[in-house]
């Protein structure tokens, strides 16, 4: 393989696997290069400025944890979403151009069919159908972890318990001159 570079990479075309979608529904097709920033500003307008019912997020191979970060994102700035995830297999078609030919005949190339996972998940800010299989309810509100403001403390750094006894040192001596080049003996001891 090394005598070869790929030229063409195409995915097979699917329909989305989400019945009674609206025909102008919103697909956020996520690839691998995809800026979350923009595909955010682009998605959140969709929701809230244009007040969309429902949104698509699709992404397939390295693209599917950007995908799922996407519609997490989006979970948490909008709330109240229902949400359906489909997860199934997309073919991949990488066409390959041998870098050094023979010379008595034509480059020859090397087709190659992948099978990539793939992921679509549907956001509502209607109700879904709760049996079908992917389904997953609006979070609550108003969590424990909420203050007043309406702020989430939930997945921030508890403090540290204090050490055990047994773990600190019994007896910790440091000296320090007050010589401003640092001549005199800096010592520390442990017993």
């Amino acid at each position: 393989m090394e005598n070869f570079r790929k030229v063409r990479t195409s995915e097979e075309e699917m329909p989305l696997p989400f019945p009674d979608l609206p025909p102008d529904v919103v697909e956020m097709k996520v690839k691998e290069g995809s800026k979350i920033r923009n595909l955010m500003n682009f998605a959140m307008a969709q929701m809230e400025l244009k007040g969309r019912r429902q949104i698509v997020f699709s992404g397939c191979g390295r693209a599917v944890t950007k995908t799922i970060t996407c519609v997490e994102i989006m979970k948490r700035k909008l709330g109240g979403l229902h949400q359906v995830t489909k997860v199934r297999y997309k073919t991949v078609l990488e066409v390959w151009e041998n870098q050094d030919p023979p010379p008595d005949g034509p480059a020859q190339n090397l087709t190659v069919h992948k099978n990539v996972p793939s992921i679509c998940i549907l956001l509502s800010r209607d109700p879904l159908d709760p049996n079908q299989t992917g389904y997953q309810p609006p979070e609550p509100r108003h969590e424990a972890g909420e203050d007043a403001s309406g702020s989430s403390t939930k997945g921030l750094k508890r403090p540290l318990p204090p050490p055990c006894e047994e773990l600190l040192p019994k007896k910790l001596q440091v000296q320090v001159s007050d010589s401003p080049r640092g001549s005199g003996t800096t010592a520390g001891q442990l017993d």
